[in-house]
């Protein structure tokens, strides 16, 4: 043996070191529960990482960190993906996506039906005069150059974004419940694949709304032929949640089939009363679409009530031509009275939330545009019906005029007991439905579903630590690598060497959601620190200030312009 070699070997063995012991690192977190987000077993470990990346994991018993942190009794896990955010307009407000970050988000996915992009000039006047609390110019046109213009203001999570249907047809063929000409249907094919080649995911769809409930299923299959050229994924808030359920999610599977795409359901759930007991056919329908091959996924969160706006409790044809023909049609006697009867008569030929709440205490109105009407944030339908001495049905036609908006409303439709068996589903991912609020300025002047505040925490405190409906573990492997993969996003998603260091840090004991429907900003507890990109957003459960989010962009990303 060579002297230089023998000296070399006695050294390592006299110091019993292993290759990282006398590595540095920009940040070393000691001791921590690894739960990597493959739904194996956690263990006891350290992460070592350079820049934005994770450099090494296992035992780093001698190396050093610039920043160290001693994550001893605390889960180490990959940054959570939240498959739904509104916080498209919260974030040019504040970067710092406060409610979401102090859950352990990392990653906010866009593009539910509608998208900030692609616009044309007239969208872009419409856009500016619909907006609320939150005023902004709009400097841009495609949505690549939105997520452009949030990451370079600075933005605390990472963000990207599906192409929404009605963004499309609203470009194309306007509030017209019509089908697209041959030459309107090539220009939104057109529009698809600029921005899945601009790193768009895919498609999002939300069709009980119009204008996207004019969309044909034969048109909503040639958008999504072009989105699987690129990798992309179609993913819908079907067209009905409740009586029509089951039809609706035959739609989803038949576009997933014939366009050849991943498609994925938005907030899973049975609405209304009389269709929670559909949950064992839904799920049958699911589990024999993907036995058939196709990947179809789902996603939740974890509340029994939904928010949305007043105009899901009116059917689509009061709302042809956007808000001000809606506006003016509610002003119509004739109008008013043919409403009165279509908004009390259950239907399927429309999903009306107003019918699958069991009473009008059931409907809170949470979001006001018109200062005039805020002092009845929180309050009930009916309640405000009685202080107008009006029946609920004209108060909520009454709303939407005078506020100038659909008015944000919650509805309570869902059973506790389909919640829990939802999130047993091994192809269940997470997202809140909501925008990313601090409970200061602003974001102050409406209410909020408390999902914005404690989606994420909720999963880990009330349904993994108290209730133990999943396994820590499977939970953070379908907040994490589970969403990452489905979207086949890179790199991302999970505790690997090589992948970007977005790390959720949580005190498993004490990780819990405090937002009510009565209080519902308030912030969520036991997340004790978060890093983006490898740069720390929250220590020791504060936030530092620190904006380094990123556009992540999906398979089809071809522009060089962009950075992951």
């Amino acid at each position: 043996m060579k002297p230089l070699l023998s000296i070399l070997l006695i050294t390592i063995i006299l110091n019993g070191c292993t290759s990282h012991d006398t590595e540095s690192f920009d940040v070393l977190i000691k001791n921590g529960q690894i739960v990597d987000g493959s739904g194996e077993a956690s263990y006891i470990g350290d992460i070592g990482i350079r820049g934005d990346t994770i450099s090494a994991i296992g035992k780093l018993s001698g190396a050093k960190g610039e920043i160290e942190i001693d994550a001893t009794g605390l889960v180490v896990a990959p940054g959570f993906i939240n498959m739904l955010s509104w916080a498209v307009d919260a974030l040019i407000e504040d970067g710092k996506s406060q409610s979401d970050i102090r859950q352990g988000v990392t990653l906010e996915v866009f593009g539910e039906g509608t998208s900030m992009g692609p616009w044309t000039d007239e969208m872009k006047k419409e856009e500016q005069k619909m907006q609320g609390d939150i005023k902004y110019p709009i400097s841009w046109t495609s949505l690549s150059e939105y997520l452009d213009f949030i990451v370079d203001k600075g933005i605390s999570t990472n963000v990207a974004s599906f192409i929404g249907a009605t963004t499309l047809r609203i470009h194309t063929v306007g509030y017209e419940n019509r089908a697209p000409s041959p030459e309107e249907l090539d220009s939104m094919r057109t529009l698809v694949k600029k921005g899945m080649e601009e790193g768009a995911l895919g498609i999002g769809s939300s069709l009980i709304y119009a204008p996207a409930f004019y969309s044909s299923t034969e048109e909503l299959i040639a958008l999504c032929k072009v989105a699987a050229q690129y990798e992309g994924m179609y993913i819908s808030h079907i067209r009905s949640e409740g009586n029509q359920l089951l039809e609706s999610l035959d739609e989803l599977i038949q576009i997933a089939d014939e366009a050849n795409i991943r498609a994925e359901v938005y907030h899973l759930k049975m609405a209304g009363k009389s269709n929670w007991n559909k949950y064992d056919a839904v799920v049958s329908k699911i589990d024999s679409a993907r036995s058939a091959g196709l990947s179809i996924t789902t996603n939740m969160y974890t509340y029994t009530a939904g928010a949305t706006g007043l105009d899901a409790s009116m059917p689509p044809w009061v709302q042809e031509g956007g808000y001000d023909k809606w506006a003016e049609r509610l002003k119509d006697p004739k109008i008013r009275t043919q409403l009165m009867e279509e908004m009390a008569t259950p239907t399927n030929e429309w999903e009306s939330l107003m019918m699958g709440v069991e009473s009008y205490e059931d409907i809170l109105l949470i979001g006001f545009k018109n200062d005039s009407l805020k002092y009845l944030t929180g309050k009930s339908l009916a309640e405000v019906a009685e202080m107008r001495n009006s029946s609920p049905i004209e108060t909520a036609m009454d709303l939407v005029i005078q506020d100038g908006s659909r008015v944000g409303t919650v509805y309570f439709l869902m059973s506790e007991e389909n919640v829990k068996k939802q999130i047993q589903l091994p192809y269940m991912s997470f997202g809140s439905d909501a925008a990313s609020y601090a409970p200061e300025g602003v974001f102050l002047r409406s209410s909020s579903h408390p999902r914005a505040f404690g989606n994420f925490s909720r999963l880990l405190g009330k349904y993994v630590r108290e209730e133990k409906v999943i396994s820590l573990e499977e939970a953070i492997y379908k907040l994490t690598t589970l969403p990452a993969t489905n979207l086949k996003i890179k790199k991302r998603g999970a505790l690997k060497e090589g992948f970007y260091a977005d790390l959720a840090i949580f005190d498993p004991n004490e990780i819990q959601d405090h937002a009510t429907f009565d209080k519902p900003m308030q912030y969520s507890t036991g997340m004790v620190h978060v890093f983006v990109n490898g740069t720390q957003v929250l220590n020791n459960g504060e936030h530092t200030g620190a904006l380094p989010g990123r556009m992540v962009k999906g398979p089809g990303y071809k522009v060089d312009k962009h950075v992951q």
